[in-house]
């Protein structure tokens, strides 16, 4: 199934905090932003400009969403991505919302991510 995916301006960041900790102000700012809480931390994802310099965090990332949105009962929408990804060498962060996917990939590689998607019949837009 071919898939279009959007290239999000800004360079993101991978946050990690204390469970117990509410989510920060900071995290909201920005096109994409997402706060997952589990027992062993508060993960969150937002414009890297945002992060304060002493948080734990991973910069760096740029963002791709998937345009959907897509049923829950479709199977195989992340696959369809990761594979080419992986075939090309290139880690990723993934995150899923009510109607869509997004996929981070090191701002480095996003033009090598591009091709390779667009490689395996995605269409992407920068």
């Amino acid at each position: 199934m071919p898939l279009t995916l959007h290239v999000l301006p800004g360079e993101y960041a991978v946050c990690r905090l204390d469970p117990q900790e509410a989510p920060p102000a900071w995290a909201w700012a920005g096109p994409l932003s997402s706060v997952t809480r589990t027992l062993a931390e508060l993960s969150v994802v937002c414009a890297a400009q945002n992060v304060p310099p002493e948080v734990e965090a991973q910069r760096g990332w740029a963002a791709l969403e998937l345009q959907g949105p897509f049923a829950f009962t479709l199977t195989g929408i992340l696959a369809s991505v990761l594979v080419p990804l992986q075939g090309a060498g290139i880690g990723i962060f993934a995150l899923s919302t009510f109607d869509t996917d997004y996929v981070l990939v090191p701002e480095s590689q996003v033009r090598k991510a591009a091709e390779a998607l667009r490689a395996a019949g995605h269409t992407v837009v920068d």
